[in-house]
């Protein structure tokens, strides 16, 4: 999705320039083929008031956009109205008191860089233009979120315009109820989110990224490594393994073995990442760098140069898994022998959450977690191409304990996302506060 200049506008379907703005509104390429009946594009809190309002009274259901990175294009539905909020993209730091106050069109990046100017933090999204929307609402699997926690956990309060288009402030004291919602709910959240109250934390020292880039050949082995290394790996670590057919250093089929990693001092950062170095496996790796410190800016950007690119047609799918690798393997070479050409990938990542959360509506997580990004370029693509991330998740399904709402794919293959008891709990709270299911709720759900 493109940052707009200009002042947003309403925008009926049929209008010259209706389909470049919808699809426009999507950080994938792919037409979805849906068609939403007017846009609007809100340029301030009264003018989301005003939207909702109109869609009550016209019996419009609504779909919401900040960002436009929702993989499955979430936003986009068949009637009704889609309103975007990327334009409500305001930061307001609080030094005194730790806080942030930003708008849900704001994109990673842009905070990222706000609060390193002031060696403050906040564990944003991995890529650089991820509306902070989107993000925050399903939970947020940010920077350096195994030490500090989802970004969600760093959301003490919401300004919200709900279904009866009043506005109204969510907190732990005021409210608690919207924001324990607003903390996992993701797209099926029953409400237009205008602002965020964040708090933020101080900036860790040192940012550095250690790499190592072994062949294909070497995947059984490679996995077998990570996944019996993972669990003693410092949380300070966002440990990964990515099979690119374009791998680093390598320019081929490879996986790349990942460790950014943020630390108060280089020496710390060298001894989170000794394991890759002190590795079995390190003598068959094509190439092992040293740790190099790197801005977390510039990790969000050559991220998006070389793996999330422009002009892509995507379709992502993941799972939450706690079995042991060795029963996988041989489906993580049937996804990696039939993956399709950059910058379609695999991630691996290590995750290993702590044994508890803050009671919110986030509540699904595991061991590992393995995502599928399919993505594809140009006119002509074969089906097993197009469906890649979709048909290997389904034929993993019976290790998968279920999905994170950010790579999720419920329209094509509904799976759990939360714990039963935090879904009921959200379905009765939307009940009460949604009564007409104004709000779309979720494009698919697991029976």
């Amino acid at each position: 999705m493109k940052r707009a200049g200009s002042r947003g506008v309403s925008i009926a379907r049929g209008a010259p320039d209706f389909d470049a703005t919808l699809l426009g509104t999507s950080f994938n390429a792919q037409d979805p083929g849906r068609r939403p009946d007017l846009i609007v594009q809100a340029n301030d809190t009264h003018e989301v008031i005003a939207a909702v309002n109109r869609a009550r009274a016209e019996g419009l259901t609504i779909g919401i956009c900040s960002g436009g990175h929702s993989w499955a294009q979430n936003h986009i539905r068949d009637g009704g109205m889609l309103l975007d909020l990327s334009r409500l993209n305001s930061i307001a730091i609080n030094e005194a008191n730790g806080t942030a106050t930003i708008g849900p069109g704001c994109l990673a990046g842009e905070l990222n860089a706000a609060l390193a100017k002031r060696q403050l933090f906040f564990p944003v999204a991995h890529a650089y233009t991820v509306g902070m929307g989107g993000f925050l609402l399903q939970g947020g699997f940010g920077w350096n979120s195994r030490a500090d926690g989802l970004a969600c956990q760093s959301v003490i309060g919401i300004d919200v315009v709900l279904a009866d288009g009043t506005l109204v402030h969510a907190s732990e004291q005021e409210n608690p109820e919207l924001l324990w919602a607003a903390r996992g709910a993701g797209p099926g959240f029953f409400g237009a989110v205008v602002r965020f109250h964040l708090k933020v934390h101080p900036r860790p020292r040192f940012v550095g990224l250690k790499l190592q880039v072994f062949r294909m050949r070497h995947l059984e082995e490679v996995m077998a490594w990570a996944d019996n290394a993972g669990p003693g790996v410092s949380p300070s670590v966002e440990f990964q393994l990515v099979f690119n057919r374009r791998a680093a250093g390598i320019f081929s089929h490879g996986i790349e073995v990942l460790g950014p990693v943020l630390a108060e001092s280089w020496s710390d950062a060298r001894e989170a990442v000794a394991f890759i170095d002190n590795s079995p496996l390190r003598k068959k790796a094509s190439l092992t760098l040293p740790l190099i410190p790197m801005s977390l800016g510039l990790m969000m950007k050559t991220g998006e140069k070389t793996l999330f690119l422009p002009n892509t047609r995507w379709t992502a799918d993941s799972m939450w898994m706690n079995d042991p690798i060795d029963p996988l393997l041989p489906a993580l070479r049937k996804i990696a022998d039939s993956q399709p050409a950059a910058p379609s990938h695999a991630l691996w990542l290590n995750w290993n959450a702590p044994p508890s959360r803050p009671d919110m509506a986030f509540s699904l997580e595991a061991r590992t977690y393995l995502a599928l990004y399919g993505g594809l370029r140009g006119m002509a693509a074969s089906p097993a191409d197009e469906n890649w991330a979709t048909d290997h998740m389904r034929a993993l399904q019976a290790h998968s304990i279920g999905i994170q709402l950010a790579d999720e794919n419920l329209g094509r293959r509904p799976m759990p996302f939360m714990a039963p008891a935090n879904l009921a709990r959200l379905d009765a709270l939307r009940a009460n506060y949604d009564p007409e299911s104004r709000f779309n709720p979720y494009m698919g759900r697991a029976s």
